[in-house]
């Protein structure tokens, strides 16, 4: 590891680092309810890519938008930060070097609609921190502190229940469980409902879900189901700064996609991985804005002379978990304002 990425972030890099995700929810929260996934989603990236290469970082991107061929920005191995910014110079070796997994709106469908828990988010750690997953489904059971070392990922979802009851001193009735709405869902709402906890379907936003999860008082108590491995690794970010934890699998069902966990250096597919596998940094940054209101966060609200946000910041080193309320003041004073 060079001297740069020992140096760590310190705290204008954190704060540049809120600013990138406050952008990009002010950008998406313009498009909220319009009905146009694909404009939502674009200027939530435009606005990403334009404000990180202002942080004073070497960045690569590890969890992006997609391949390079496919993505015209914030794709998988694209390098951002002032360190590539042109005239960047011999200051540049001096930068902490990053690897960054980014989900610019994570909820393109929730914005479209208006639907709650759309958000904008980041996680930063130093290289090598975060897992390059593949762009495919993985099986996933979040849970928070208390029950981190009692669940297991290929127990019986009533064995799994029972166990987050007793962690919590509850019954199995009181524990409500998220899972996405999809069909491949049906035995496992089944086998929840069976096991008598409640369950809240989602359409999307199973990242949101995943903090949800750990963070005590928001009412929920687990996630199960499949979803996409590169949320999962952010919500592994998410869950190393809270204590909370993640089980994960690929979902490795075709030779085309076991071609692609190896080319990405993933030689066991079977492998069970936990939140310090898929996020393993020393130093990790999570940083989410609210675009619409959510269980966690309030949306952008727009009011005459500017925006308010409502984000979360955590960090692992020092461990630190901040709620900030920021008034973003548009015309001549372009003024910024944290509570």
């Amino acid at each position: 590891m060079s001297d740069s990425s020992q140096a760590g972030m310190g705290a204008d890099i954190t704060s540049a680092l809120l600013e990138v995700v406050e952008r990009a929810a002010v950008a998406c929260a313009h498009t909220m309810g319009q009905g146009d996934r694909h404009r939502s989603d674009q200027v939530a990236v435009e606005s990403m890519r334009e404000t990180l290469d202002r942080v004073p970082i070497d960045g690569r991107v590890v969890i992006g938008e997609g391949e390079r061929d496919e993505a015209p920005m914030l794709y998988i191995g694209e390098l951002v930060g002032t360190a590539h910014a042109a005239g960047a110079g011999r200051d540049a070796a001096a930068l902490p070097e990053v690897d960054i997994a980014v989900d610019p709106l994570e909820g393109t469908n929730l914005c479209a609609t208006g639907a709650s828990n759309a958000i904008a988010v980041l996680a930063v750690s130093e290289r090598g921190g975060l897992l390059h997953a593949p762009d495919i489904y993985m099986d996933k059971l979040v849970v928070g502190p208390s029950s981190r070392h009692a669940v297991y990922l290929d127990a019986p979802v009533r064995d799994n229940l029972r166990a987050i009851a007793r962690c919590l001193d509850r019954k199995v009735e009181d524990l409500v469980v998220i899972v996405l709405d999809r069909p491949r869902h049906r035995q496992l709402i089944a086998d929840i409902r069976e096991a008598g906890a409640r369950i809240r379907l989602i359409g999307d936003g199973d990242l949101s879900a995943g903090i949800s999860a750990a963070v005590r008082g928001s009412g929920v108590h687990a996630v199960m189901g499949t979803g996409g491995a590169p949320e999962g690794v952010l919500v592994a970010a998410a869950m190393r700064c809270l204590n909370g934890e993640i089980f994960a699998r690929l979902v490795v069902d075709t030779p085309e996609k076991e071609e692609r966990c190896r080319s990405m250096g993933i030689t066991d597919m079977g492998r069970v991985y936990r939140a310090a596998d898929l996020a393993c940094g020393r130093q990790i940054t999570f940083a989410a804005t609210g675009v619409t209101d959510g269980t966690l966060m309030r949306g952008v609200r727009f009011f005459g002379d500017g925006a308010r946000t409502n984000s979360l910041v955590m960090q692992t080193s020092p461990q630190r978990i901040q709620f900030v309320d920021t008034i973003h003041l548009t015309g001549d004073s372009n003024m910024v304002v944290h509570f």
